[in-house]
């Protein structure tokens, strides 16, 4: 009987090294194949910019998989010429806090005029495009529609097309995956420049194929080329591909900021609960000085959301809401990737923040015309009413859901992979 066991026991320990042998050998064969949008120009498709005068928007996540610098790569190209860098929110060089005004300057690596798209000028005016013959975008995007850099990418399309000048954009992947699509649609009274078009909340989506969506269904009607990547799935996550995870942002350092992002910064829209900014899991912890961590995780773990758990964390955040406070709330762990719907895991926490402190909660002040930035993050003001209301979440969804299933067969035309 023992030598049975011992050689059954021999065969598993022999068919676990097979199988992760296969898995492994799986993997770097995928790797191989796998090709960034700029790697796939710059080998196979140089004749887009060949000889010619080119203008970047970029930032530090324009990289190949060496993770050596677009920018680099571009400046030291022999066959075009790299005449100007255009930044993004927080700059080329990643070096701007949120929503900081970005000057125009001069790169100290390069000598070339870095144009602020992140200002008082969020469209290159004819004068920044004066010295180029095509522009190039290369910038990894995080999965949500309240994200800028895909709007900085819209308005350059527009400048292109009223400029004559032809826009290519080098795909990355949607690190969330392309396949979950989640949340209402914007309307169009909340557009703004976190959320300019009518697309979801969590879009699945890369920056390429929304490229074409923007261009195509909103009208821009730019000479537009999509250098599409090589072996990307649509089910893949950042971390199954071969790619080292650069910080899009400063409070975007991680994956798992990323899988909770588009749901956790509807916490933005409160006035006097942190995000958690100004701590080292930004998105992950949210909190605030009146909150009681425990009742409020014993809440949310009671709703059973699909793949997410929540625990009780204290935190002070040294920049943003509540600096130098001690906040108490929860940090967002997600248990299953796949099952978990970070919007409205967002929109539930937000609720019930909201229900359980109503004393306490605030929205951040409403402007003018009655919209306040919770409204221009969810796309609507019925979802802040409904909240105020005290409808359920479900309710709210049903709502939202017919504009959704539409936009899920406008998106189809436009997926590459």
């Amino acid at each position: 009987m023992k030598k049975w066991i011992m050689a059954m026991i021999t065969l598993l320990l022999v068919l676990s090294t097979v199988t992760a042998a296969i898995a492994k050998n799986e993997k770097e064969k995928n790797n191989k194949k796998f090709r960034l949008g700029v790697e796939v120009l710059l080998k196979d498709q140089i004749n887009l910019i060949k000889g010619k005068r080119v203008g970047l928007i970029t930032n530090p996540t324009g990289v190949d998989q060496e993770l050596n610098s677009i920018v680099d790569l571009f400046y030291q190209h022999k066959e075009f010429e790299l005449t100007a860098l255009y930044g993004p929110e927080h700059g080329v060089r990643g070096s701007a806090p949120a929503g900081e005004y970005v000057e125009s300057y001069i790169d100290e690596k390069t000598g070339l005029p870095v144009y602020s798209l992140y200002g008082k000028t969020r469209k290159p005016t004819p004068d920044m495009l004066s010295n180029i013959d095509v522009l190039v975008f290369d910038i990894q995007d995080v999965g949500a529609r309240f994200y800028t850099y895909i709007y900085t990418m819209a308005l350059a399309m527009e400048a292109a097309k009223e400029n004559n000048i032809p826009f290519i954009v080098l795909d990355r992947p949607n690190p969330i995956s392309g396949t979950k699509v989640e949340g209402p649609i914007l309307e169009e009274k909340y557009a703004s420049f976190v959320g300019q078009y009518a697309i979801p909340v969590r879009h699945g989506m890369t920056v390429g194929e929304l490229a074409q969506l923007f261009n195509k269904e909103f009208g821009i009607g730019a000479d537009l080329t999509v250098v599409k990547m090589e072996g990307w799935k649509r089910n893949m996550y950042y971390d199954e591909t071969p790619l080292h995870f650069v910080m899009p942002s400063p409070n975007m350092p991680t994956l798992d900021t990323a899988l909770v992002y588009t749901g956790a910064a509807l916490i933005e829209g409160a006035a006097n609960v942190s995000e958690g900014r100004g701590t080292t899991r930004p998105f992950e912890l949210i909190g605030a000085p009146f909150i009681d961590g425990d009742e409020l995780a014993a809440r949310l773990n009671s709703y059973h959301l699909p793949g997410v758990k929540f625990r009780s964390a204290s935190f002070i955040p040294t920049t943003s809401k509540n600096v130098n406070q001690l906040n108490h709330g929860i940090q967002i762990h997600v248990t299953n990737r796949n099952a978990f719907k970070p919007f409205e895991t967002g929109l539930y926490i937000v609720k019930t923040i909201h229900d359980m402190y109503p004393n306490d909660f605030q929205f951040r002040a409403r402007d003018s015309k009655g919209v306040s930035h919770f409204d221009l993050l969810v796309g609507n003001g019925s979802i802040r009413d409904g909240i105020e209301a005290g409808k359920s979440i479900e309710e709210m969804k049903k709502e939202w859901e017919p504009a959704l299933k539409t936009f899920m067969d406008v998106r189809e035309k436009y997926l590459l992979y």
